[in-house]
């Protein structure tokens, strides 16, 4: 079972991993996810951004999911 992501810095490397494992640059992964190269940069560096929408691109592009769960389990 996957780790749950603590902040936008786990985020950041886990893209940056992903995209490094796949053998793609950041104009690669910012071409395949229809964003531009500084969002890349900056998503990996792990500015915090308003852009949900851009990140869920990024993610996509890659393969990975993010899940959400409507309940909490006590």
């Amino acid at each position: 079972m996957p780790e749950n992501l603590k902040d936008i810095k786990e985020l950041a490397n886990l893209i940056k991993d992903a995209r490094k494992e796949q053998g793609l640059t950041q104009e690669d992964l910012a071409g395949l996810s229809g964003t531009g190269t500084r969002f890349v940069s900056d998503l990996e560096n792990g500015k915090e951004t308003a852009q949900i929408g851009k990140i869920l691109l990024v993610l996509g592009a890659l393969g990975l999911g993010l899940y959400a769960f409507s309940k909490w389990k006590k």
